[in-house]
């Protein structure tokens, strides 16, 4: 029986979670042990760790790490925290696997004080590029500290390897959000209406649009000139809320504002997987810089606006137009995205990220690798030796 711990500290990457979390479960020779951080114990970001346990998934630990605060020593201060209590609690718990994922600080967090216990972990979505953010350091330090990759496209493959990791321990799986796909039945338009409070006679833009940290100062900025371009486009718009990113508040404040002066706009804290792929089935277009934009958005043939730099370097379809942050240029994009034209360009369109079977390939390496030496002792793989074997 193996233990696998799996840290989750946002709605964001509990939706991709879900279904390796459901595998293990089900797993007779796995035990999963979940621990829960972030946004999740937050009241200001909707306390979703309720959704984990109506779920059914039992949280065996919680480490509180998130200042409330969204200034660049608040998140400094909070990646302090959360390796404290990350330490403090691995001290009491016996893992043989720690299962991360992405690019967020407090998953960094949790990796550091892995690190001193020499835990194995297995990091997922690996090798990825988000220019605009922090994320991008956090991703790829991740990377050097964990012990088994798990990356969503051949050119992240390629590029775990280059950064020194030896190919044994990289599998090219795909993204498992998008095994949601397999086993989440969507909302009827119906019920969505009841959910969201507005009806969707005419199909909304799906709004979710983060701070670009690396660029926090101009967020105020970003936000007004993405309201400006939404008040021009005329359509209903859905708003999900930002990641406790430095500078969210802004953005979470001019939502509100604009909802508030729109009767054709509503913002929701948390969707969930399901009400999320949903909006998804039924919208004209996703706007802003999320990564689901990137990932998932293709796999429903759904055109997106994607803006700035905060998603520049990903692998991406055709189905994504990039805009630069002036607003002349996001409504323009909006135009060409939710026209008909556009739309039928998509008929044939394959998402890059997989076809939603990468939890059970991802399982079956968490069960079958072998805890030994061989595993904690990396060594680096030298790029002349990668050139020389392809």
């Amino acid at each position: 029986m193996r233990t696998i711990g799996v840290v989750t500290v946002a709605r964001s990457d509990y939706g991709i979670y879900l279904p390796i979390l459901r595998q293990i479960r089900e797993a007779q020779d796995l035990e999963l042990h979940l621990i829960v951080s972030g946004m999740h114990l937050s009241p200001e970001f909707g306390s979703t760790h309720r959704v984990i346990e109506q779920d059914g998934f039992s949280i065996r630990d919680r480490v509180e790490m998130l200042l409330s605060s969204d200034s660049p020593e608040g998140v400094g201060k909070s990646i302090g925290l959360g390796v404290i209590g990350f330490a403090q609690l691995f001290a009491n718990i016996k893992l043989d696997v720690l299962l991360v994922l992405g690019d967020r600080f407090e998953m960094f967090a949790a990796v550091m004080a892995a690190l001193a216990y020499t835990i194995p972990v297995a990091h997922l979505h690996g090798g990825e590029a988000t220019e605009g953010l922090i994320d991008e350091s956090i991703r790829h330090s991740i990377t050097k500290m964990s012990h088994l990759h798990f990356v969503s496209t051949e050119t992240y493959r390629q590029r775990v390897i280059q950064m020194g990791e030896e190919p044994w321990r990289v599998t090219h799986c795909g993204a498992p959000s998008l095994d949601n796909l397999n086993s989440i039945s969507l909302l009827d338009k119906a019920y969505l209406e009841t959910l969201i409070g507005m009806e969707l006679d005419l199909s909304p833009l799906l709004v979710t649009f983060h701070p670009v940290t690396l660029e926090y100062q101009d967020t105020e900025d970003h936000i007004g000139k993405l309201l400006e371009a939404l008040d021009r486009s005329g359509l209903p718009v859905v708003f999900t809320y930002p990641n406790a990113d430095t500078s969210g508040r802004i953005i979470i404040r001019g939502i509100e504002e604009y909802v508030a002066s729109h009767t054709r706009a509503r913002a929701l804290e948390n969707l969930g997987t399901q009400a999320y792929f949903s909006l998804m089935g039924v919208a004209s277009a996703m706007v802003g810089n999320s990564s689901s934009g990137i990932i998932e958005a293709a796999s429903f043939k759904l055109p997106v606006v994607d803006i700035g730099d905060r998603q520049r370097g990903r692998v991406r379809g055709v189905n994504v137009i990039h805009a630069d942050y002036d607003s002349r240029s996001v409504f323009e994009a909006i135009q060409v995205a939710t026209s008909k034209t556009f739309h039928e360009s998509l008929a044939d369109l394959r998402n890059p990220y997989g076809n939603g079977q990468a939890s059970k390939q991802i399982v079956d390496v968490l069960r079958k690798t072998p805890l030994d030496r061989r595993l904690l002792l990396k060594r680096f793989y030298d790029l002349e030796v990668m050139m020389r074997e392809l």
